[in-house]
């Protein structure tokens, strides 16, 4: 028994949190639509190779979309486990005499810093551990992360198999219409002959002494400008190659994008040839189908 595959959509969300030891964290993972994959961490810098194990995660699941991950890292009060960064003070001071110095110049005077401005700059005052305790975190971290990637990724199942649902009625309607387009060209075809040669008698009346080559060219190219054939075989091909995609069960949101831009193109053909209020309806009523399924289009990965 096969599985019948969908596609995905770029829209999803998923939150979590987690415990370990004194570690406590909280997860938001959300994405939305994007031209190509952009992948935006905001996680501990402090944690080694966090960023890396995360995003390397990230990219293995999502083909597609504007993707944030945010994560928030607390420790449980450990009995004043702190301690200073010794390299990120003397920086910061080295900034404060700096700045000092250049307003003793211009004439300033600045009120004396206080201890705790200091301590409150970021890097200054850090919790202490060891690197042990670090790796056991980004361990733990990476385990949980599992269970959020799921959820965000079901979700952008869920979302993809309602859009697959939408594409396939709006393609319904697109093949619906050009067979509608076919069977109307064949209808007028009797009438379109009869003015064929009813302008090919006045063409050869006015046109003594004119090149016979030249006049059977010209009606020729009337012939073809009149013709929706190719216009309505390149439709139906296009409806099997869209339905093909979706259920490939690959990324395809760009090459459904490009699909409904030929869808597009050959339904401003089919008006311009239509010469009857009848094909032209059918053609602006395809249009309008095609618009909504490339509005749809957009959020597929």
């Amino acid at each position: 028994m096969t599985t019948s595959r969908t596609v995905n959509s770029m829209t999803g969300f998923a939150a979590g949190r987690g415990a370990e030891g004194p570690w406590s964290w909280t997860w938001e993972l959300r994405s939305v639509n994007g031209k190509g994959l952009d992948l935006r961490l905001r996680v501990p810098d402090w944690i080694a190779g966090l960023e890396a194990a995360l995003r390397a995660r990230l990219s293995g699941a999502v083909a597609r979309g504007n993707v944030s991950l945010t994560l928030r890292v607390q420790a449980e009060d450990t009995g004043g486990r702190l301690r200073v960064n010794s390299t990120q003070l003397d920086d910061v001071l080295a900034a404060m005499a700096e700045v000092e110095a250049r307003a003793m110049a211009c004439g300033l005077s600045l009120a004396p810093a206080r201890p705790g401005d200091i301590l409150s700059v970021r890097g200054v005052l850090e919790t202490a551990s060891d690197e042990a305790d670090t790796d056991a975190l980004k361990t733990a971290l990476c385990d949980d992360f599992k269970s959020v990637l799921a959820d965000f990724t079901a979700m952008r199942a869920r979302e993809g198999a309602a859009l697959h649902t939408l594409l396939e009625g709006q393609l319904s309607d697109i093949a619906r219409l050009t067979e509608d387009a076919a069977a109307t060209a064949k209808a007028r075809a009797p009438e379109m002959a009869t003015a064929l040669n009813t302008n090919l008698a006045r063409v050869m009346d006015a046109a003594s002494g004119a090149d016979p080559a030249r006049v059977a060219q010209e009606l020729a190219l009337i012939a073809v400008k009149a013709d929706v054939t190719e216009e309505i075989d390149r439709l139906r091909a296009h409806v099997i190659a869209a339905r093909d995609l979706l259920t490939s069960g690959a990324p395809v949101g760009r090459k459904l994008d490009f699909l409904a831009q030929e869808f597009n193109r050959e339904a401003n053909t089919l008006c311009s040839k239509a010469q009857s209020s009848a094909l032209t309806a059918i053609g602006l009523e395809m249009k309008v189908a095609v618009d909504r399924m490339r509005e749809q289009v957009q959020n597929v990965e």
